[in-house]
């Protein structure tokens, strides 16, 4: 990725990143009130998620498990676009798994059982 760093040390969870990168869900929320659907940080880091939208649309091109999801998800009725800030995430998951262990992606990777 490029662009302004990202300083990984001093985000320790991939959750907090992809709030960071603006992708991940918010309800709309007052007190005991729910307003309507979920909606992403409009504040967030606009280049970092271009980058994560451009990867994602490149997922879309190449057949595998990225590409099966969106289909699943598309065909079960969800909205495209919601579709898509998924797999923002889920490849904010997997790049914040990678530099946090340094160790290149492995798609068949299992963690040890403790």
């Amino acid at each position: 990725m490029t662009g302004p760093p990202v300083r990984f040390k001093a985000i320790d969870d991939p959750k907090k990143l992809a709030c960071h990168a603006g992708v991940a869900p918010f309800e709309h929320s007052s007190g005991s009130s729910v307003r309507g659907k979920t909606r992403v940080n409009h504040h967030a880091r606009k280049s970092l998620k271009t980058l994560l939208h451009m990867a994602a649309m490149s997922a879309l091109q190449v057949p595998g498990e990225l590409q099966e999801y969106y289909q699943r998800k598309v065909k079960e009725g969800k909205n495209k676009m919601l579709v898509i800030n998924a797999l923002r995430n889920k490849l904010i998951h997997r790049v914040y798994a990678v530099v946090k262990r340094g160790k290149k992606y492995n798609k068949n990777y299992t963690p040890a059982l403790v």
